[in-house]
């Protein structure tokens, strides 16, 4: 048995439907010319390059896909267009990912998210790459508590200026890609805001950090921070020192302006809703960390997969081999990580709709929910390619097979615009305090009900969210008054809980909804079992919980187990085109050396028989 594309007819349809469920009608316009550029010679695994090496070839690359944009500062407002570029880059160059998000989302984004404060701003020197954009937010000492950052910048009346300032080693940004890397970069600064005296709270100010020859200007201070273990970057640790901005340095819209006659004004009185509304562009960077996890998930279990039917292994009878993947205990886990992948691909699918859709209230909804799927979608992909690293043995360890390295990286997503477990905090707390409704249980005796049934392990997962929502509450009503921090600590974990299961449901509620959607039967089959084995290894885990509260009987429970096997069985023969639907680049699978036969015949290292037979040949 070896890995293939399906060939059949039908298979090639099942394939297209699924490719066409997991990425929506605009696959030919949004993904596919990424697709195409990134499996092209320049974007090769190179082999034995160092950190800065790697470094400046992200550079290099970052050339090359703005060259292949028509406007990227348009391109840098269309949220479903910006995140495709981060589902396919990530296994290519995880680098390039890094500084293509910045430049083109938090830097580029922000002017689009403020054009309404200067329509006329001339970006042509960052479109086309002259200048290489960068974010400057994070402080050394404010990381996820950045609303209290310390930078200053301060309006100087008479001269018509800002005095950008950073006053103590505590208020240096932190880890922003600002070397001589790439050549000469700009960044916008989130600073307070200082006029007549008075804080208005943290803008965001266009910034030049350093000349056509990488040197930095007057004023600016620049500092190599260590080599990460995630994606090879230039961080770097930056401050500044009385630095003078033009007026036209702020970016401007309707909740932070300054009259000609240099007074402030906003539409916003709250300086904290003023700074949230300054970095909004960090949702959409959620999006896109979501977004490269999914890519570098999808492209690891397709590498998973394809080396499971490739390698052979003893059989249960004497000299017999086959492939790993007959076996049971190989591949349980690698049609666990397809549903899970599955399941998350349609889950971001859902957030970023939610998110370009929604108006009015609906947008602090939609944060939220980005959040929640930012979170699970990220942690996922952790624990997906670290199945998938083990399951590729020794080989899964080598940079160029393509996991290793995009398992390490992805850790940097998991922190990235917002640590997950401080956005989750956030969202348990909005959950528990009115922004979240429970399903109403089902009416249905569940002794009637049947495990194989997707409605009724939907219902589970729904009381799933329930019974967290309400251990949370009561530990919130329990918890000590007057005491507001031990209160919330009596309250996190189990509303941590909550929003795990709430993520949980909703990325079940989208692959339960791409398999009612999908036109090829095949397809919708294949989908249904997929949501199956997703589900019922969700209930599994919390069957205790379910049994106690009456939503599944003992005989049920014992039957988990049975269920799930039965359901495995089923996937297996389908394993190939599940994953031949993620479409992942063929010339990048089969640049990785696990993918080949001769995959490590690269010419040998000098031997003793070589300088035996040059020696004879004198």
């Amino acid at each position: 048995m070896t890995f293939s594309h399906p060939t059949s007819d039908q298979a090639t349809a099942t394939t297209a439907a699924l490719t066409q469920v997991l990425f929506g009608e605009r696959l030919e316009q949004h993904h596919e010319p990424w697709r195409k550029l990134l499996g092209t010679e320049p974007f090769r695994f190179r082999e034995g390059l160092s950190s800065e090496e790697r470094s400046a070839l992200s550079y290099e690359r970052l050339g090359l896909v703005n060259a292949a944009l028509d406007s990227p500062v348009d391109f840098a407002g269309d949220v479903q267009r910006l995140t495709a570029l981060h589902e396919w880059v990530g296994p290519v160059d995880p680098g390039l990912g890094t500084v293509a998000s910045i430049h083109y989302n938090l830097f580029l984004g922000s002017f689009v998210d403020h054009s309404s404060g200067r329509p006329d701003r001339d970006l042509q020197d960052f479109a086309e790459l002259r200048r290489t954009g960068t974010f400057l937010c994070t402080e050394a000492g404010h990381g996820n508590s950045a609303s209290q950052l310390e930078t200053t910048a301060t309006y100087d009346h008479a001269a018509g200026e800002f005095v950008l300032h950073t006053p103590h080693a505590d208020a240096r940004k932190f880890m922003p890609n600002t070397s001589s890397a790439g050549g000469a970069k700009s960044a916008v600064v989130a600073a307070r805001l200082i006029v007549e005296g008075r804080d208005q709270g943290v803008f965001l100010f266009l910034t030049p950090l350093s000349d056509g020859d990488g040197l930095a200007l007057p004023g600016v201070k620049i500092q190599r921070l260590p080599q990460t273990a995630s994606a090879p970057v230039d961080h770097c640790i930056t401050s500044f020192d009385q630095v003078r901005l033009p007026r036209e340095a702020l970016l401007e819209s309707e909740y932070g302006r300054l009259t000609p006659e240099g007074t402030f004004v906003s539409s916003i009185g709250s300086p904290r809703r003023r700074f949230l509304k300054s970095i909004g562009r960090v949702t959409v960077g959620k999006l896109c960390m979501s977004g490269y996890s999914l890519g570098v998930t999808r492209h690891a279990v397709a590498v998973a997969v394809r080396h499971a039917f490739n390698r052979r292994t003893s059989g249960v009878t004497t000299g017999a081999s086959v492939p790993l993947f007959a076996h049971r205990s190989h591949h349980t886990p690698l049609l666990e990580s397809v549903a899970t992948t599955y399941a998350a691909t349609l889950l971001h699918r859902v957030a970023v709709r939610r998110w370009t859709e929604a108006t009015g209230q609906e947008q602090e909804d939609s944060e939220r929910f980005t959040a929640i799927a930012k979170g699970w979608i990220t942690w996922q992909a952790r624990r997906v390619m670290t199945e998938c690293r083990e399951r590729c043995g020794a080989q899964g360890l080598f940079l160029a097979n393509g996991i290793a390295g995009q398992l390490a990286a992805n850790e940097g997503t998991i922190t990235a615009e917002g640590d997950n477990l401080v956005i989750w905090a956030k969202a348990a707390g909005e959950m528990l305090l009115g922004h979240f409704t429970p399903t109403q249980p089902s009416s249905l005796d569940p002794a009637a009900r049947d495990l194989a049934d997707p409605a009724f392990l939907q219902d589970l997962l729904g009381d799933i969210e329930r019974i967290w929502h309400q251990r949370a509450r009561r530990r919130l009503r329990g918890g000590p008054s007057g005491d507001p921090l031990n209160r919330w600590n009596n309250t996190v974990n189990s509303a941590l809980k909550l929003v795990e299961a709430h993520a949980v449901s909703q990325a079940g509620q989208a692959l339960l909804c791409a398999s009612a959607d999908a036109l090829d039967s095949d397809a919708r089959q294949q989908l249904i079992l997929l949501y199956r084995l997703f589900a019922l290894r969700q209930v599994a885990a919390h069957s205790g919980d379910l049994l106690a509260d009456g939503h599944l009987t003992s005989t049920q429970v014992r039957e988990l187990q049975d269920a799930s096997e039965s359901v495995v069985a089923d996937l297996v023969p389908h394993a190939e085109t599940l994953v031949a639907a993620f479409a992942v680049i063929e010339d990048v699978l089969l640049d990785h050396p696990i993918a080949r036969p001769e995959g490590f015949d690269e010419k040998p290292l000098p031997s003793w028989d070589d300088a035996g037979l040059a020696l004879q040949g004198r």
